[in-house]
């Protein structure tokens, strides 16, 4: 049976509710509960949590499936905090050992020292941005990807625990011309895809 975490970093702050990702978040945990081949574990980082509980869900899970929107082409704040607060208290007790170097070679295997090793990860976004920003020459990303640009630092940050990434999901133009339900379906197909197929 697969273990499964799933991480609803969507942050309710100011003018965002929050709702897009609340939404991708449900969808994701019905999506695994109706299948009796995987168990799941959640958290929402809009609710307390207990960091050395979470490190525990890091080390139980065999994926960890993370949902964001994005801000300022970064993290939530709060989204930011959590993983800064529970791979911190991870530190030797299931995240990471150290960065994986020896005092021997210290310019060689930096990254190397995560505990993770052997797990997946999954990360979907959320933007006002529309996909093009992102494809398009002399529109505003430079033809940057997603995951080669604002996310790069969040996949290294999975890689140095030692997770290996599942193919990204990015959800575009959600503030302004969101069509709610044609991309819940896109994502049930992309889970589809991963897991069951």
């Amino acid at each position: 049976m697969k273990k499964i975490f799933v991480i609803n970093g969507g942050q309710k702050f100011g003018h965002s509710g929050g709702k897009f990702n609340e939404s991708i978040t449900k969808e994701t945990i019905a999506f695994f509960e109706n299948n009796s081949s995987f168990e799941v574990q959640s958290t929402d980082i809009n609710n307390d949590y207990i960091p050395a509980e979470e490190v525990e869900k890091f080390a139980w899970a065999d994926v960890i499936i993370y949902h964001t929107p994005i801000w300022w082409f970064q993290l939530p704040f709060g989204f930011k905090e959590y993983i800064d607060v529970v791979f911190t208290e991870g530190h030797e007790k299931g995240i990471y050992f150290n960065d994986g170097r020896s005092s021997t070679n210290p310019t060689r295997n930096y990254g190397t020292g995560g505990m993770l090793k052997g797990k997946k990860y999954l990360v979907t976004s959320s933007w006002n941005a529309p996909k093009e920003a992102f494809t398009l020459k002399d529109e505003f990303f430079n033809e940057t990807s997603v995951d080669n640009g604002v996310l790069f630092g969040f996949h290294r940050m999975n890689a140095f625990t030692g997770m290996t990434p599942l193919e990204t999901l990015h959800f575009h133009d959600i503030e302004k011309n969101a069509d709610v339900p044609k991309e819940i379906k896109r994502y049930q197909e992309h889970l589809t895809k991963l897991f069951i197929q």
